[in-house]
């Protein structure tokens, strides 16, 4: 099939790849010239494990372009996925203006029969919106269908060529046969396909995502309860997970969820539900306890390095709000470094690929080392932000060494702390067994 994909985000670029990857004919579009012309060149503007060999091999074929002309990617195309941003406004809600522009852009161009697609994250109603903007501008006769994403920054490029399920929200047979055959080759060996009404998918994606929120939510503020009575979070969330009522994913606590998704949806969905006079309550305190959250980080180092932080050179191990992504949007980094700061502190971090993108926002408000290692160098304390693989297992001996202070805030609960205590470091966790006593080991 021959298809255009509006926006070259996460979204729109692992999109528009993948279904390249499968014989398709791909135009993505972007109104940022710059970054048509990086992604035509083979630079991938983010990081994501997979995603350059995917888009160099489909480029190469001839099967993936980048442009900046709509008109030029929608004329003929059979498909017209919209993949732009929906940011929040001032109350919360989606703001709908880049989706507006996109379905302007697309109803002038399109050239006979096509079904567009929104697979941006909108509230319930945004497909009969777009419909009656087709239905006002455009020439040729046009459908609408629902096709959220439920891609996972990090293992995006997986999660499109193996996913768990394909959502399709359709009115009308001919959309429903047409994305049918569009998905046929991604879930050949298993229809994972769920078909339904277009509010319905509509709002899955956004169920799925607050799911996810409460239960990270919950898991934290579980965590919390268990440090107040003494308990330790680890084997309560293993036992829970042991239910298969519960399942074992997304029960680890940590210092709050963020990135480009979960806030922004849940509090789209708490908004819009509230709007429509059926508020969402469990949804509306989970944002407030991941709030709480992600305040909650300053206060308990303070309190680990003695009830102050002026003057403390603080290491921060990880700046993108999850490993394998440079994604810094929402990421629990940001409201701990303005915290440090504004209880004097001076902060220098190491994050293997979100370096340039948290210099990009706060500019050199903070310091940025080579490696972990040199992070820590003549720390007064390192806390642990972000669970990458090559954090999980340091030397420790080198960190005890080259350490102002031998204290650690392991906000990803990566580490044992009965080990990291044996071996000479004040330690706390997020749920795990708090201690008093000063660090004994040998230097």
């Amino acid at each position: 099939m021959k298809l255009a994909v509006i926006g070259t985000g996460y979204v729109g670029l692992v999109v528009g790849a993948g279904f390249s990857d499968f014989g398709n004919h791909v135009t993505c579009v972007d109104i940022d010239a710059d970054r048509v012309a990086r992604l035509t060149r083979g630079e991938i503007p983010i990081h994501e494990p997979g995603l350059d060999a995917l888009v160099a091999r489909n480029v190469a074929a001839g099967r993936l372009a980048f442009t900046t002309e709509t008109a030029a990617a929608v004329a003929g195309a059979e498909v017209v996925f919209l993949a732009v941003p929906t940011p929040p406004d001032a109350r919360g809600a989606a703001d709908l203006r880049y989706v507006d522009d996109a379905v302007a852009a697309v109803a002038r161009a399109v050239t006979g029969f096509t079904v567009v697609v929104t697979k941006s994250t909108v509230p319930v109603g945004t497909a009969a919106r777009v419909r009656a903007q087709l239905a006002a501008e455009a020439r040729h006769d046009t459908v609408v269908a629902a096709n959220p994403e439920f891609l996972k920054e990090g293992a995006a490029v997986a999660d499109f060529m193996r996913p768990d399920r394909v959502v399709l929200g359709v009115d009308d047979p001919r959309a429903e046969r047409v994305l049918r055959a569009l998905y046929a080759a991604v879930v050949r060996t298993d229809d994972r396909v769920h078909v339904m009404d277009i509010a319905s998918a509509e709002l899955t994606k956004y169920a799925a995502n607050a799911m996810l929120a409460v239960r990270i939510s919950f898991m934290n503020e579980l965590a919390g309860l268990a440090e107040v009575l003494g308990g330790d979070i680890e084997p309560i969330r293993r036992a829970l997970g042991a239910d298969p009522r519960i399942g074992r994913h997304f029960l680890f606590p940590g210092p709050g969820y963020g990135g480009s998704c979960l806030p922004k949806d849940v509090r789209a969905l708490a908004h819009a539900a509230s709007a429509a006079g059926q508020p969402l309550e469990i949804v509306e305190a989970a944002d407030l306890a991941n709030q709480r959250q992600r305040g909650s980080l300053a206060p308990r180092l303070a309190a680990l390095c003695g009830g102050s932080l002026r003057g403390k050179r603080i290491a921060l191990w990880g700046l993108a709000f999850k490993a394998e992504t440079d994604d810094v949007r929402e990421t629990a980094a940001l409201p701990l470094i303005g915290q440090l700061r504004e209880l004097g502190a001076t902060v220098v971090a190491y994050d293997p690929a979100a370096m340039t993108t948290m210099r990009a926002l706060i500019g050199d408000d903070i310091a940025y080392a080579a490696d972990e290692y040199a992070a820590a160098a003549g720390a007064d304390a390192l806390v642990v932000v972000t669970d990458w693989k090559q954090f999980r297992s340091p030397d420790f001996r080198r960190l005890r060494r080259d350490m102002a202070a031998p204290v650690v805030f392991d906000t990803r609960n990566l580490w044992d702390p009965e080990d990291l205590r044996a071996r000479g470091f004040t330690y706390r966790g997020v749920g795990r067994p708090l201690t008093s006593s000063a660090p004994t080991g040998p230097r």
